[in-house]
Formats: structure tokens, C-alpha cells, sequence
């Protein structure tokens, strides 16, 4: 091989290993302008853990009867959090996502239709937010600027396809797992039991976690924190 060879071939693979590297450092950057001491690959565990701040972040797919309660209940406690939607459930729900959104709460985006995202390719991972991003400007003219992948399934196409957009990642500090275990005492605990500051408590619309929440709210102020929307927590 001509030393000419030699030296091109040397200075390709070392460009490739550079954007190897590259790639990896990057393709799970982590959000800017995010305070959180719980940043893992891109994806943001917990919000500021020196405020005073956590978040219910209440994840949307079926239906609406147990809605219009959290909505009775957020309103009577004076405070604020955010509904993660899924696109089919705002496709046939427009007005109750008019609802939630004109009493002061946050819109966020859950997916489209609740698919597993680390099976997903990079374009299926971004169709499956822009069609969500598009409903729920259609119905309310906001323009979405969180997401939470559906049972925390991600890989790296999740992360970049949602960085694309403007999208912060959001996975959550503690789960009440509600959707499985019907039990308000389980729920209660599971929310509350050592909390602190930054943390978001991942829920769902469901009878005992209407229960639940009467009491987790209250619970929380007395330990001198604010229930707040997930952007306000990590910022």
C-alpha cells in the first residue's frame, strides 16, 4: 500500500472513532437549563432536590371518569400539576383536555398509543410525538414542551427524537403504581414515604387514587412543600 494510502486510511478511522465517541457522549445529552441532581441518560429522574417543589404527574390513556374529581380536588388544595396525554385518548377527549388545561394545569405528552419506545426506530419514536404534539395544539394552541414515554420504555432514539422537538424527557422519582394496585393505603404510602424536594410521583386517573390523592396533597404541604408542575420542579 502507498504511503498516501496509508495515511488517508489512518485519518478515516480515526474521523470514525471520533464520531463514535461523539455519538455516544451525545446521544443521551443531558437537558439544558434543567436543575436536577437525577440526570440519566438524557432522561430527567428528578427535579431540583434543594427546592422545595414536587410534582404529580398524572399519565392519561382511558377515559374520563375520575378526571373531573382530581380536577374538584387540585382546585379545592390550590395547587398545580401536570397531565401527561396519550394522542388517542385527546383524539376522542379534546374538550375534557380543554378542561384540564384551562384550569391552570400542564399538558405533556405520553405518546401516541402507548407503544414500547425502546423497540422503536428514531422516525417511528418522533412520529409517535408529533402526532400528539399536533392533536393537542389542535385542540388547545399549546405547544408541548415535555415527555414521558409510556412504562419508561426509551433507548436513544426516544431521547434524541424528543431533544428534536424541544422535548425534555421525564421519567419519575416514585410510583404509585395505581394502574395495578387498587389500594388507596398502598398508594398513599407509596407517594409520600420519604419525600423530598425534586421529586415527581407518577400516577394515573383511577378510583383509589382519587382516594389517594385527598390525603397525599395535604400530607405534603405539611412537610413545607409546594405541588407544582413538573416544568416548574426542574427548573
Amino acid at each position: 500500500m502507498k504511503k498516501g494510502h496509508i495515511i488517508l486510511s489512518i485519518l478515516t478511522n480515526a474521523v470514525i472513532a471520533f464520531l463514535i465517541v461523539f455519538i455516544g457522549v451525545f446521544a443521551f445529552a443531558e437537558p439544558k437549563a434543567i436543575k436536577s441532581n437525577n440526570i440519566i441518560n438524557g432522561c430527567v429522574y428528578a427535579g431540583n432536590t434543594e427546592s422545595n417543589k414536587v410534582s404529580l404527574m398524572i399519565n392519561v390513556y382511558w377515559g374520563t371518569e375520575y378526571i373531573e374529581p382530581i380536577l374538584k380536588i387540585l382546585k379545592d388544595e390550590n395547587v398545580k400539576c401536570t397531565f401527561f396525554v396519550g394522542g388517542v385518548w385527546v383524539e376522542k377527549y379534546p374538550d375534557v383536555l380543554k378542561q384540564i388545561y384551562d384550569e391552570g394545569h400542564e399538558i405533556a405528552s405520553h405518546g401516541y398509543s402507548h407503544k414500547e419506545h425502546e423497540k422503536l426506530s428514531y422516525d417511528q419514536n418522533l412520529l409517535e410525538m408529533q402526532k400528539t404534539h399536533k392533536l393537542v395544539y389542535d385542540a388547545i394552541g399549546y405547544n408541548i414542551t415535555l415527555f414521558a414515554p409510556p412504562g419508561g420504555s426509551y433507548n436513544k432514539y426516544t431521547v434524541t427524537a424528543a431533544d428534536s422537538l424541544g422535548y425534555t424527557t421525564i421519567m419519575w422519582t416514585r410510583d404509585t403504581i395505581d394502574w395495578r394496585d387498587q389500594n388507596t393505603e398502598l398508594i398513599y404510602n407509596r407517594a409520600i414515604n420519604g419525600i423530598k424536594g425534586g421529586d415527581l410521583i407518577l400516577m394515573h386517573p383511577k378510583e383509589k387514587t382519587v382516594e389517594a390523592l385527598k390525603e397525599i396533597i395535604p400530607y405534603v404541604k405539611s412537610k413545607n412543600l409546594l405541588v407544582t408542575t413538573v416544568s416548574d420542579t426542574i427548573s
